[in-house]
């Protein structure tokens, strides 16, 4: 048993930061020694009383540390090994594990109820369980996740940036080179540029998409856009995004990254994409129902959902953290801002603004 600091969550926007007791790893885990955690609309999600995973609970689930303690059987990391903690606990062993589909564990829904996989939890406040989320619980000095989820990473890479490959930029990224295949000269529209949005601009930057358009309602984000290798911006409180996309592409895209969940937005993507292209659409459970007319898929349009960028993560994880590393894909213009543990709700409170791309808590 460590005694560690971890933000608890006690109901909708009541945080305290306070000591719990962390059981020690079982076999096939590991502890983690937290440095970095992004701040995602997942976490603030149940930070604002969305979402099913029970309180007290601790929140975080796009971390970045080193192993400081591994359980029996551990072969993947080392006590010392510098690891980011992916966001979708698997379980190495059902139908989609195997055949090298992580992302769609058929075990996942396990975690929703605030355990780790096996049901129970490490966490505790004066013999009380506290919650897990998603698994991994990073807004802590230390936490105990399946080895499977903590992936090695080269060092040199900061762990501000390195914990975006946790579930943000991973996400963004994976869509458009996993879950879509985006080739040199396609047309590209994303919509939505938060920490998502702007990773996967990065993504189609790094594929060669021409045109690169980004689509969002926040003059300032398509400023910064610009910087990650936008070709085209279109501020959709102003502008029709679906003309101007027409305009500028002479007919529409092929892909269309939806990263907002907003019925409304979605319907737009569906119209930008040409005959026969698709949209990508990264929604969060909590999103509204949208309608999609059946006259878009008459023209072969498709609709394909992005779980976590399609990642198999001890492959994608380290490949991104080398891009990072070489300069190739510069994940610190992503980090807008950084925090400290004892102020994740005033990073909270600018998600409620709309304003940063990613704020990330930071313990080093």
């Amino acid at each position: 048993m460590t005694r560690i600091t971890a933000a608890v969550l006690e109901e909708p926007r009541e945080l305290s930061i306070e000591s719990l007791e962390l059981a020690d790893p079982k076999p096939g885990e590991v502890r983690v020694d937290v440095r970095a955690t992004g701040v995602c609309h997942t976490d603030h999600h149940r930070y604002v009383g969305a979402s099913e995973t029970p309180y007290p609970v601790v929140l975080g689930h796009e971390g970045a540390g080193v192993v400081d303690a591994v359980g029996e059987d551990v072969t993947s990391v080392s006590v010392g090994d510098r690891v980011v903690l992916w966001v979708l606990p698997f379980c190495r062993e059902c139908e989609f594990c195997e055949r090298g589909d992580p992302h769609l564990c058929a075990r996942r829904s396990a975690v929703k109820g605030g355990t780790l996989m096996d049901g129970t939890r490490r966490l505790s406040r004066d013999g009380e369980a506290v919650n897990h989320f998603y698994g991994q619980s990073s807004f802590a000095s230390h936490c105990v996740v399946a080895e499977q989820t903590a992936v090695r990473i080269p060092d040199g890479i900061p762990f501000p940036e390195a914990s975006l490959l946790g579930c943000g930029a991973t996400t963004g990224l994976g869509a458009v080179t996993n879950t879509a295949d985006v080739s040199p000269g396609d047309p590209v529209v994303v919509f939505g540029c938060g920490g998502v949005g702007a990773s996967a601009v990065l993504g189609a930057e790094l594929a060669g998409a021409d045109p690169l358009i980004a689509v969002d309602v926040v003059d300032e984000k398509l400023s910064f856009i610009e910087t990650l290798g936008a070709t085209h911006t279109v501020n959709s409180g102003e502008t029709d995004p679906v003309a101007a996309i027409r305009e500028i592409t002479g007919g529409g895209v092929a892909y269309a990254f939806e990263c907002t969940s907003h019925p409304a937005v979605v319907r737009q993507a569906v119209e930008a994409v040409r005959p026969g292209g698709t949209v990508v659409s990264t929604a969060t459970s909590s999103a509204d129902d949208f309608e999609i007319p059946p006259g878009a898929f008459t023209s072969g349009k498709r609709i394909v959902g992005n779980v976590g960028g399609s990642l198999h993560p001890s492959v994608d994880v380290p490949r991104f953290a080398r891009l990072a590393k070489s300069g190739r894909l510069p994940l610190e213009k992503l980090v807008s801002e950084t925090y400290s543990l004892d102020q994740l709700g005033a990073a909270f409170e600018a998600m409620d603004d709309g304003t940063g791309i990613r704020g990330v808590i930071t313990q080093e």
